[in-house]
């Protein structure tokens, strides 16, 4: 029997009594957010939003719970942009929508910092949030490495280590966008597999490679299908038709995750609404059961104001418990 599991891919937004506060608190001085350079006030402040987003998702009933990634001020670039061997420079339009980061640049060698594990080991979570190698790669410039595949290496193996220290958790998301929006090149497709294979066999955990804002090309897709990793998410938001001819077309593996709930749209979606999107993928692949489905947004939820996102979450773990597959 098929298990649906309500989770999501984490990057909540702020509330907006820390919005600010934490703007007081840091003068506006986003350089400010170095692991363990932030100053006792602001720990404190972030140690309340992370107890008040797992709140969030307990009271919405959800399956697995995350972190929330509240000091992730630049979006997925920031396990790097904390990096001492990583100079943070100009804004940078985050995947061609109204989001921004700073561009986080590699001077010096990629070690471990401990600060996503340090998050974990501060929050009762029960999955991980990453960016996914090949994103990453593609978000951050080199200045260090000189070749492009030795820095896909370096990044696979910077989270490889991220990853290790790690306290149990059930779950891993890796967040792979550019897979979707600036898909690898011939040969560089078959590296970007092997950078997330790096990174999976560093856990125990379930690993989920999510795509989303459409599609991946099928060559790419062919190759993340080698990745040994339990499962790949889908956005069914963005792009039913493409993401159900690539399971069609390669199948997938056994543990799958539905991007059904919109994550950048106010519009909250009726939890028979959810319900059905789940029904409709699994009726379009007869041939293959699943053992485990993730329900989740499409997309990270810091798109949405707070209001939004908690009724988004209720309707998810709602929507989840109305499935029958």
């Amino acid at each position: 029997m098929t298990e649906v599991l309500a989770t999501t891919p984490g990057l909540y937004p702020l509330p907006d009594w820390a919005k600010d506060e934490l703007s007081d608190l840091k003068g506006h001085q986003k350089d400010d957010l170095v692991s363990g350079g932030e100053g006792e006030a602001v720990t404190e402040t972030y140690g309340d939003v992370r107890g008040e987003l797992l709140e969030w998702q307990i009271e919405a009933g959800l399956d697995r719970l995350v972190e929330g990634q509240s000091r992730w001020d630049d979006m997925l670039a920031h396990p790097l942009s904390v990096h001492e061997n990583v100079e943070t420079r100009g804004i940078v339009r985050y995947y061609d929508n109204n989001n921004f980061y700073r561009e986080p640049v590699v001077h010096g060698d990629l070690s471990a910092t401990g600060d996503v594990s340090a998050e974990l080991r501060a929050a009762d979570a029960s999955q991980a949030i990453l960016p996914g190698p090949y994103s990453l790669f593609s978000l951050a410039t080199d200045e260090h490495y000189g070749d492009e595949a030795a820095f896909l290496d370096a990044i696979a193996e910077f989270l490889a280590a991220e990853a290790e220290a790690f306290p149990p958790v059930e779950t891993l998301f890796l967040l792979e966008p550019s897979l979707v929006v600036d898909p690898p090149a011939d040969g560089e497709d078959e590296r970007a597999s092997e950078a997330i294979d790096t990174v999976a066999a560093a856990v125990d955990s379930d690993v989920v490679v999510h795509t989303y804002w459409g599609s991946i090309p099928e060559k790419p897709y062919a190759h993340l299908m080698d990745a040994d990793v339990e499962a790949i998410g889908f956005d069914f938001v963005s792009d039913h038709d493409g993401s159900v001819y690539n399971i069609q077309e390669y199948g997938t593996k056994d543990d799958i995750a539905l991007g059904v709930v919109d994550g950048q749209n106010t519009r909250v979606e009726r939890p028979e609404e959810i319900a059905e999107r789940i029904e409709w993928v699994d009726d379009q692949v007869p041939a293959q059961t699943f053992e485990t489905v993730y329900a989740t947004p499409n997309t990270e939820l810091f798109y949405l104001p707070t209001n939004r996102t908690k009724d988004k979450l209720g309707a998810l773990a709602a929507g989840s418990e109305e499935v029958s597959l």
